[in-house]
Parts: C-alpha cells; sequence; structure tokens
C-alpha cells in the first residue's frame, strides 16, 4: 500500500490516483436498497451477526445523496423503474448498482407481464447481477465481494456507461415511460354489441348495454392467461 502513495502531481492530473481512490472505496460501500421485490427480505440476515457484511466496510445508507450502490432486490414494475431512476440520478458519483435475482435480467416469473420491466439493463447501467430467486445471503456475500474487486481494480464503470451514453439510456427510459399507447391493443367487437370498443363511456346498440359488455370483458381477463390479456370468444367452462 505505501508504493501506491508514493504518486506525483501529474500521476494526480492523468487519473492514476483513481488506483488508490478505488482502494479504499471499495473498502467503504454504503448501500441504498429499493425493495421493489422478494429480495429484500434476504437483507436482515445479510446484515447481521451470522453473515455481517458490516465485516467488508459494506453499511445501510438512508437517503440516495449519501449512497455509493443501489440494490434492486426484485422484480421492477413500469411505476417503480421511474423512481428508481430517480433515485440512481440523485447519488453522487461514483456509483454502482447491484440486482437480486433473475426479475431485474429478464423478468422472472413475470417476464410475460406487460407492468414489468425485462432487462433493467437497458434503462440503467447494471454493475452486478446475483443470481438466484432469490438469493441466499451466502450468495449475496459472495456478488458485493466480487463487485469490491471490480471497483478496486477499475472495471466497476456502469456509472460512466450511463454518462456516456446518456440519450440511449434516456430513449429506452422514454419508451417505457411516455408510452401512450395500450399495451394490450384495441379490444375487438364482440358478436351482438356493435360500437363497443372497450373504452371508458362507449355506447352500443342491441340487446346488451356497454355496462354488461364490460362486464364479460372482465370475466374474460380474470378467465384469461394471468398477464391480463383479453380472450375474445371465451366464456366460462364449469
Amino acid at each position: 500500500m505505501s508504493e501506491l502513495l508514493e504518486i506525483s502531481r501529474e500521476e494526480i492530473i492523468d487519473g492514476k490516483w483513481e488506483r488508490v481512490l478505488n482502494f479504499f472505496r471499495s473498502r467503504s460501500l454504503w448501500m441504498l436498497y429499493y425493495c421493489t421485490g422478494c429480495g429484500a427480505i434476504e437483507l436482515p440476515p445479510t446484515m447481521t451477526s451470522r453473515f455481517d457484511m458490516e465485516r467488508f466496510g459494506i453499511g445501510p445508507m438512508a437517503t440516495p445523496r449519501q449512497a455509493d450502490m443501489l440494490l434492486v432486490t426484485g422484480y421492477v414494475s413500469v411505476k417503480t423503474l421511474k423512481r428508481i431512476i430517480r433515485t440512481y440520478e440523485q447519488m453522487p458519483e461514483p456509483k454502482w448498482i447491484v440486482g437480486f435475482g433473475s426479475c431485474p435480467i429478464d423478468g422472472g416469473i413475470y417476464w410475460n407481464s406487460y407492468a414489468t420491466i425485462n432487462h433493467l439493463e437497458k434503462y440503467i447501467p447494471i454493475d452486478m447481477s446475483i443470481g438466484g430467486c432469490m438469493p441466499r445471503p451466502q450468495a449475496i456475500i459472495d456478488g458485493f465481494t466480487k463487485l469490491m474487486k471490480l471497483i478496486d481494480s477499475g472495471e466497476a464503470v456502469g456509472y460512466k456507461k450511463y454518462r456516456l451514453n446518456h440519450d440511449w439510456y434516456k430513449r429506452n427510459q422514454r419508451e417505457v415511460l411516455e408510452r401512450t399507447e395500450p399495451v394490450l391493443g384495441s379490444r375487438p367487437a364482440q358478436a351482438g354489441v356493435s360500437g363497443v370498443t372497450g373504452g371508458p363511456g362507449a355506447a352500443g346498440s342491441g340487446n346488451r348495454s356497454a355496462k354488461g359488455a364490460f362486464a364479460g370483458d372482465i370475466e374474460a381477463v380474470e378467465l384469461g392467461d394471468g398477464c391480463g390479456a383479453v380472450r375474445s370468444g371465451e366464456g366460462r367452462h364449469d
């Protein structure tokens, strides 16, 4: 360690002082855990006496302004993504993100849900992904130590990628957060109900009222495939 401290002013200007800074950064990580899903339940045993992640210099922080590491502990909905982005952008550099489980990677068991984000790395940079559903404390400790090594070697540079490719990330974010088109598409008119498009206040002619048509739609959703998709022409089969 003593040889690292013998650095001239020219080396500091050239950025070589980062070697020393990264050594201390990797051993003093303040984490902000955004409890989006079931991975949050694995944090208490990881923090307490049995596994004691504080022995690695990792501790909790209450606000993003003083945090170094953001934990995304499970699935991310579209509404939650906006809050995660705001939280991440409030954190000072250098900063890192750790994704817990398969949900931030590919949506996990919610991969086919229109309300769940797949591939979180398209919207914010992920420095470390910990596999599992959910990862146990041993896996979390292993992921943290690997992230510490990446920070120490200067390879954990997700925040730099976010800054240099800001337009690309923002474009992906806007595609989801500013979406106005219905995800499931327009509903086809049901047999015997003309003019009913499925929108609020839609009027129809025939024997069934619009209210009755919507009740049938709701029934179809409840009997659907669990992803909110409306199946036309499908009734209850006892």
